[in-house]
């Protein structure tokens, strides 16, 4: 059995205590609650403050839980509240479009995919939550980009590889396909990133009309195009998915 690191366990306990508490703590109040030394308290407590997980008020001295720690918490509500809230949109819209449907998210210079809709036929098909998926060839991942500044900025930062001889790979070219996305409303992805698949996504906005996530379908090229091109009913599709999801989320009409 492994072994918990039992620094992390002290400081986990310490985040706890703080979170408990209707006022700030001092070093001796904490390190006594714990059953700690002084100096291993401190020590832990200076970490989490470097971190952003702790802050000392100038004036007393003592602790309470920091800023880095609230913004954690509200991304993961976020993301929760966004997959609740799209639910039942992105069932229906596996059922118009007979398509799979993806719910994806900014994480760590990609797309996280935090909820899967299977197609609605009987082929064999594998969940896909927690994949990851990139910025720069996927249609959720050039939707987030063109919307969500920390987006672009990771896709610059990225490793922009070529999947296939469709991949755009160079910044100059991608900022133009960044521009046409924020045009039309969706970005298309058609053998840039698996040959033979075609995908389209809309984005997702919140009550402050931020954007927070991405919806999209995938499937086969020769099902999601026609000439050459996404089929427009499809297009159609994602997009009403993705203002009925940013309405429900509090965006308002877009």
């Amino acid at each position: 059995m492994a072994r918990n690191i039992q620094s992390l366990e002290r400081a986990a306990a310490m985040l706890r205590l703080l979170a408990g508490g209707e006022r700030r703590l001092g070093l001796s109040d904490i390190a006594s609650s714990l059953g700690l030394a002084k100096g291993t308290a401190h020590g832990i407590l200076r970490t989490l403050q470097q971190e952003g997980f702790v802050e000392q008020d100038d004036a007393s001295g003592r602790y309470q839980l920091g800023a880095e720690l609230l913004r954690l918490g509200t991304t993961y509500l976020d993301v929760h509240e966004l997959r609740a809230r799209a639910l039942v949109w992105t069932d229906d819209l596996a059922r118009s479009s007979g398509e799979s449907v993806y719910l994806g998210v900014l994480h760590q210079q990609g797309v996280l995919i935090v909820h899967h809709v299977f197609r609605p036929d009987d082929s064999r098909q594998v969940l896909e939550i927690g994949a990851m998926q990139p910025l720069h060839s996927t249609a959720l991942g050039k939707v987030l980009s063109a919307y969500d500044p920390v987006a672009h900025s990771e896709a610059l930062e990225a490793d922009r590889k070529a999947f296939t001889d469709r991949t755009t790979c160079d910044w100059a070219d991608f900022e133009h396909i960044l521009d046409l996305t924020r045009a039309r409303g969706y970005a298309a992805d058609v053998e840039e990133t698996w040959e033979g698949v075609a995908s389209v996504a809309a984005p997702i906005h919140n009550r402050r009309r931020m954007p927070v996530g991405a919806v999209g379908i995938t499937g086969a090229v020769e099902r999601m195009c026609r000439d050459g091109e996404l089929r427009p009913e499809l297009v159609a599709a994602v997009r009403d998915c993705a203002r009925a999801v940013s309405r429900d989320l509090g965006a308002g009409r877009f």
